[in-house]
């Protein structure tokens, strides 16, 4: 597959993307949820790993949710849900409330997300963090302390406009303080 590489603000839904949601409003069984496009998706409660009728997930309005989407075409409300075709959470569901949540270009989100991206690994040595990678240009990332994970969201979105020289020059900087 190929895809061309602009910089496009607006997130456009693509099934079976990875996506991290805010949760706005909570209706009956089902969840909406802002994921950046141009309307909302909406997550069903039984959309989680272990989810029944009687056992619901506790999400909140203002939950992160790290999921994919199951429906997104221009016709229909995308849908999103927390587990894979197995039913297994799979790394999916509600994002801790500490950690940090910010928005990059869609284009570094597809940089990182190589399978051969230096910069995670690069900054992985310089501090222990989580990290959670959205399609729609959201990054949570969460470090040992809130200094650490303001370091490595800076970087992130600094990166973006380095060479991988100037990055190392950076992160060089960073390992002496």
């Amino acid at each position: 597959a190929y895809w061309v590489d602009s910089q496009q603000k607006r997130y456009v839904p693509v099934k079976g993307d990875p996506i991290i949601g805010i949760v706005t409003a909570k209706a009956g069984d089902i969840f909406k949820v802002d994921v950046g496009g141009s309307e909302q998706a909406s997550l069903s409660y039984l959309a989680f790993e272990g989810a029944t009728k009687r056992n619901r997930p506790n999400v909140q309005v203002g939950d992160l949710v790290y999921g994919q989407f199951i429906v997104a075409n221009k016709d229909m409300e995308p849908e999103m849900v927390c587990i894979d075709s197995s039913g297994r959470a799979n790394g999916m569901g509600i994002i801790g409330h500490e950690g940090l949540l910010f928005k990059v270009s869609l284009g570094l989100i597809r940089k990182l997300l190589a399978p051969n991206c230096e910069i995670i690994q690069e900054l992985g040595q310089l501090y222990p963090f989580e990290i959670v990678l959205g399609m729609n240009g959201r990054i949570w990332v969460k470090a040992k302390t809130v200094q650490q994970t303001l370091i490595v969201a800076n970087i992130l979105e600094a990166c973006e406009h380095m060479t991988s020289e100037q990055r190392k020059q950076a992160l060089a900087k960073l390992s002496e303080s």
